[in-house]
């Protein structure tokens, strides 16, 4: 790819106006613009009921030539989402709590200067989406698109009683106060088939599709997992006691090789998981409420993210 440095772009951001550093970010934007010799960017905020859905689509009807999304992961699935498939490149600014994707990108989470001059000078990486069809509670059907992991189970729990006053004073770490909470809630009974083979039955906690394999805190959930192999990864939790926390828990966080009852993994380039009694769901940290059913399909190589020329394709 040519240096676009030499290069004028038209620039667009979206951006979450709540975050912390959501104005430091927009200023280093329009001075990297400025000092480039580029035209001002067009700076577009998120709002309550649109986490940049329509503010990304307005970017790209606009003629921007790369869009910045400035926020958590919600904001970079919102912009990521509305540039699928297309030749515009998604620019990285992590101002969240979790921040998967730019972690799985090895991207700099502390400095929106660096993450700016990346998303306007660096090369690209094309990696994949993953497509969720859902089958709701209460009879309807949806489709959305991620980047980083989604699920039903406890990872919703947990998402969805974070406390928010805890999770701006200590970070990622008020999710493991949510998660204490959940430790013990009922299992369901699910079933699942990974590229249309044999279905399994299991008693689960938890099932994830991943895109990707590291959470916060250097925890590697899926250690075979890439962003760019045209594979999602099935995670399918079920322990039933401490111990089998306590065990699930050590394999993650210390990587442990040896098989454990209560976690399988499962690759392929799709996977339908039935429940047999409604359960919560998210992705990308966004809750979509409770389904009977999802299936999920990967769509290799179908975003572009601008990364340091180091991470290039």
């Amino acid at each position: 790819m040519p240096d676009n440095k030499w290069q004028p772009q038209r620039v667009a951001m979206v951006v979450n106006p709540i975050k912390a550093q959501a104005g430091v970010a927009r200023d280093a934007l329009i001075v990297a613009c400025r000092k480039a010799g580029w035209a001002d960017p067009v700076i577009y905020e998120t709002e309550i009921d649109d986490p940049g859905f329509s503010m990304a689509r307005r970017a790209v009807e606009s003629g921007a030539d790369v869009v910045l999304a400035a926020g958590g992961d919600g904001t970079i699935r919102a912009v990521g989402e509305s540039l699928v498939g297309g030749e515009i490149p998604l620019g990285l600014v992590p101002l969240g709590t979790g921040n998967l994707l730019a972690r799985n990108l090895h991207a700099d989470l502390t400095d929106p200067h660096h993450s700016v001059d990346v998303a306007l000078f660096g090369s690209q990486k094309a990696i994949d989406s993953i497509t969720m069809h859902l089958e709701t509670e209460d009879g309807r059907t949806e489709d959305h698109r991620y980047l980083v992991m989604g699920g039903a189970g406890f990872d919703a729990q947990i998402i969805a009683d974070t406390k928010d006053d805890l999770k701006n004073l200590v970070g990622w770490a008020a999710y493991g106060e949510a998660g204490m909470r959940h430790l013990f809630s009922h299992p369901r009974w699910a079933r699942f088939s990974v590229d249309g083979g044999p279905w399994e039955s299991r008693l689960v906690r938890s099932v994830m599709v991943c895109n990707c394999g590291e959470l916060t805190a250097g925890l590697i959930l899926v250690p075979k997992a890439k962003l760019d192999d045209g594979y999602l990864d099935l995670v399918v939790m079920s322990p039933r006691s401490v111990l089998g926390w306590l065990g699930m828990v050590a394999k993650v966080a210390f990587r442990h090789r040896h098989d454990l009852p209560v976690i399988d993994f499962y690759s392929g380039k799709s996977v339908r998981v039935e429940f047999h009694e409604p359960i919560e769901c998210e992705v990308d940290g966004d809750l979509l409420g409770s389904i009977t059913a999802l299936e999920s399909i990967v769509d290799h190589r179908s975003l572009r993210v601008r990364v340091p020329p180091s991470q290039a394709d």
